[in-house]
């Protein structure tokens, strides 16, 4: 193809994009955008709507349900919907983890099966991995998967699992050997979340909200066939999948980081007729700023796994990125409403609105790794300072002592 027709299907591409979002879409800033309940029934609603006009999963295989185009066009569609709010949210587990896990680590027959429902939103997933005994240390974790003929049998837990009660399908991580270093006797799996065998019991956070949930798995039984990769090499799908977590949490795609907040402050502190406040002033610049470093940092990302590669400490750099911006935007709509921020009408409104963003925000510093774990792998692998020492590196899992 020439360089001529490319342009010209890039234009056409962009036209059609452009068209699509402003029937779909509101405007980031505007009254619009703000979810109801979990949102879930307007993101199946809008995700098979992009399938069907052809914009789902731009640079996925055709056959895989995706569109078979460039990464060009996927930087086309970010550019376009930068201003807009797509009413996707509660897909970005489903599409920003799981669906590139599917992608990258899945056999033709898992990728052919499971991706074209996830792409269009006719299935949702969910990631599963913390425990209550293994949080930041994932490879702690004490959920087992034994082999039983052609099936593994999962018995365990998992907890703060985000939209395990909407979903369909997850992605679960479970020792297979316990007889090796933590590390290296890790296996992933796909689950179906309908089974009778999977308990899904949500828990309510401070705000009232029950977006997370705690997960009881009892003789589970799954196909051998829907091992995701190679037998114990879970701890390195791991990694990819933390690192495609943190891109999605960094770059936007989470409930935090997924709206341009600045403008919406902006547009608050015209109300409040605070615009001329210097320190009002400032701190709106610098979320600007850092929303728009964001956005940079999330298209190299981008770039790099459209070209098939796996997020490396980058991710981590988004991640933290994205933590720190999500507390400053709690910080800055608390000045702005003072006391409004705190107690409110019974009706609710904007000071309720901010509010639960207020009490929400600390997820982001906790959510696909610490701060701390992120700094750590900052420090460790991007400006080589040595790892913290670590007793039981090669101490098969079932000695190490545990609480």
């Amino acid at each position: 193809m020439s360089d001529t027709s490319v342009s010209c299907d890039l234009v056409s591409f962009q036209e059609q994009a452009i068209g699509f979002i402003e029937a779909n879409c509101s405007k980031r800033g505007g009254g619009g955008g703000q979810i109801v309940g979990d949102g879930v029934t307007e993101a199946r609603a809008f995700q098979s709507a992009l399938a069907t006009a052809g914009l789902a999963g731009l640079t996925y295989p055709a056959e895989f349900g995706g569109a078979g185009l460039t990464k060009e066009h996927q930087e086309a569609f970010d550019e376009i919907s930068t201003a807009w709010h797509l009413p996707n949210q509660a897909l970005a587990i489903s599409h920003g983890m799981c669906l590139p896990m599917l992608n990258q680590f899945g056999t033709d027959t898992q990728r052919s099966t499971f991706m074209p429902d996830n792409i269009s939103g006719r299935t949702i997933w969910c990631q599963m991995f913390s425990e209550p005994g293994a949080g930041s240390d994932v490879a702690g974790l004490s959920t087992r998967a034994i082999r039983d003929g052609d099936q593994w049998v999962l018995n365990g837990q998992k907890v703060w699992t985000s939209g395990a009660h909407y979903s369909d399908y997850g992605i679960v991580i479970a020792r297979t050997d316990p007889n090796v270093p933590k590390h290296q006797g890790l296996s992933m799996f796909i689950v179906d979340v309908a089974d009778p065998a999977i308990d899904v019991r949500p828990l309510r956070q401070i705000s009232g909200a029950e977006g997370f949930n705690e997960v009881f798995f009892t003789d589970l039984h799954i196909p051998v066939d829907w091992l995701l990769g190679d037998l114990n090499q879970g701890w390195s799908l791991a990694l990819a999948m933390l690192m495609f977590e943190r891109v999605s949490i960094g770059t936007g795609a989470g409930a935090l980081a997924g709206e341009w907040q600045s403008q919406r402050l902006i547009n608050l502190a015209e109300q409040l007729d605070q615009t001329q406040d210097p320190c009002v002033r400032q701190g709106l610049a610098d979320l600007w700023i850092r929303e728009r470093i964001k956005v940079f940092v999330g298209k190299r990302i981008r770039d790099a796994v459209s070209a098939g590669k796996v997020p490396g400490p980058e991710g981590s750099i988004a991640k933290l990125n994205g933590a720190l911006l999500a507390r400053s935007i709690r910080d800055v709509s608390m000045q702005l409403l003072g006391p409004a921020g705190q107690a409110w009408e019974p009706e609710g409104g904007t000071g309720e609105q901010w509010s639960n963003f207020c009490l929400a925000a600390a997820a982001a510093s906790i959510a696909g790794g610490t701060d701390e774990v992120q700094r750590n792998i900052i420090g460790e692998r991007v400006l080589g300072l040595p790892r913290e020492p670590n007793p039981f590196k090669d101490v098969a899992w079932e000695q190490v002592p545990r609480n």
